[in-house]
């Protein structure tokens, strides 16, 4: 008796095992969203107002309006109670109440209480947050680190987080240490070695230390993601690699930034994917595209949103029925 209860026991684990290791799919059946496999077998039952993609292991999901978290066996981790949410990210998830936002782990534990006008997620081991019209920063638990005395804020990449003081932008380290004095006019993160930022109306990109490797003269641009950045001139996007080189030439009306090796483009209002070399791998046909996560990508057609997967042979798979 003791070895078949033991025996079972371990097939009660071996499974919820698989189970958490599950791709799964957000999938929308009418106007209720559940998740499904890659093949389309229904997993968890459609009956959420609204689901996003599992990240580190939980998935956003509302109901009669307020939003909580699921783990992959369907089981509500947190409840949906929360006005608003985001995913999980280094182990905490950002939450509203009532206007206000704080932040829970992934029992459901409060561990910074919703407090604050506004914030942002966990990069690097700190987050930016917003108190009484200034920004500053605090880490997990709920510590300031950075007192709030700026008057905005980006999160940290690479060490390093843009801010900006008395209309200017610059850079600081976690210390709160100015490594790059605010000057500029406008300034993105750091990707990959190198941040965004505006001068007089045109854009460019600088390192670590300051120096411009780009100098500003497009319309707009991105981050680097994956070794190139969309940039616009003229109206039309297109991308260049580290040294300023056009890769794709500016032929799109939008762009953004590269992920999972696809970037949506838009052309003539609909929106498809380029692949690294400007291929098209899924034509423009959706009225709005976002970046592939952890190998999905949402779009919007005729007012209704869904996710698609790409396989290796090109093969897209929407994820829905009406």
């Amino acid at each position: 008796m003791k070895k078949t209860v033991f025996l079972i026991s371990i097939v009660g684990l071996l499974l919820a095992s698989c189970q958490q290791n599950q791709e799964l799919i957000p999938y929308r059946k009418g106007d209720k969203w559940g998740f499904c496999t890659p093949d389309k077998k229904i997993f968890i039952t459609p009956k959420y107002d609204n689901a996003w993609h599992f990240h580190e292991g939980f998935a956003t999901v509302e109901l009669n309006g307020k939003v909580g978290f699921i783990d992959k066996t369907g089981k509500e981790i947190v409840p949906t109670r929360y006005d608003n949410a985001s995913f999980f990210q280094e182990g905490l998830a950002l939450v509203e109440l009532n206007g206000e936002w704080g932040f829970i782990d992934k029992t459901g534990k409060e561990i910074v209480p919703p407090e604050y006008y506004d914030a942002s997620y966990f990069s690097e081991g700190l987050v930016r947050v917003e108190l009484n019209g200034k920004w500053g920063f605090i880490d997990k638990t709920g510590k300031e680190t950075i007192p709030p005395k700026y008057y905005n804020a980006k999160d940290f990449h690479e060490g390093l987080a843009a801010v900006k003081l008395n209309g200017k932008w610059g850079f600081i380290d976690k210390t709160g240490n100015i490594i790059v004095p605010p000057w500029y006019d406008n300034a993105w993160h750091f990707h990959e070695g190198f941040a965004t930022v505006e001068l007089n109306g045109k854009w460019g990109f600088i390192d670590k230390t300051g120096k411009e490797i780009v100098t500003p003269r497009y319309d707009n641009a991105g981050s680097f993601k994956e070794g190139l950045a969309p940039v616009e001139l003229n109206g039309k996007w297109g991308f260049i690699d580290k040294t300023g080189k056009l890769i794709v030439p500016p032929m799109y009306d939008e762009a953004w930034l590269f992920q999972e090796g696809l970037a949506p483009v838009e052309l003539n209002g609909k929106w498809g994917f380029i692949d690294k070399t400007g291929k098209l791998i899924v034509p423009p046909m959706y009225d709005e595209a976002w970046p592939f996560q952890e190998g999905l990508a949402k779009v919007e057609l005729n007012e209704k949103k869904f996710y698609i997967k790409v396989f290796p042979d090109d093969k897209v798979v929407e994820y829905y029925e009406e």
